[in-house]
């Protein structure tokens, strides 16, 4: 058999980790009608408690003007607050409220569930150790560990 080399391994990982969130996305359908950016807003804020609408317009690579739509918009339903600053009067902190926590909790969830059960009936012992140490690795690759 032969060895990939790094730019082909890049190229199948790439495949595969687009394939499986694609999946993901598809097995766990959302009743709600947000969109992927109007998700990862929210799941961003619950992961930072408190953001300023131009921290999350650069971390979701979209202007400042399509940043306050979608905060707009996720404040309109209930998921986000928005507060004046303390320590600067013109800017505003946006926050999760306790709905948007529960959507992003139930996402995630509903995901994990799906894919613990994909993993227990499609996988042996040892591909499930493979797999282990494979997230271990690929921790690595993002920073997380």
């Amino acid at each position: 058999m032969k060895k990939k080399n790094d730019n082909e391994m890049a190229a199948d990982l790439r495949v595969v980790i687009s394939r499986l969130v694609k999946i993901i996305r598809t097995e766990v359908k959302s009743d709600e009608l947000l969109s992927l950016t109007e998700r990862s807003t929210l799941g961003l804020v619950y992961q930072h408690s408190e953001m300023l609408p131009s921290e999350l317009a650069a971390r979701e690579k979209v202007t400042n003007q399509s940043m306050s739509q979608i905060i707009n918009k996720l404040s309109g339903n209930g998921y986000l607050k928005k507060t004046p600053s303390k320590k600067d009067k013109r800017k505003v902190i946006v926050t999760i409220t306790v709905a948007g926590k529960k959507i992003v909790e139930q996402k995630r969830s509903a995901s994990q569930e799906w894919l613990a059960k994909s993993i227990f009936e499609k996988t042996n012992q040892k591909e499930k150790e493979t797999l282990a140490n494979a997230i271990k690795i690929l921790a690595k690759l993002v920073d997380l560990k």
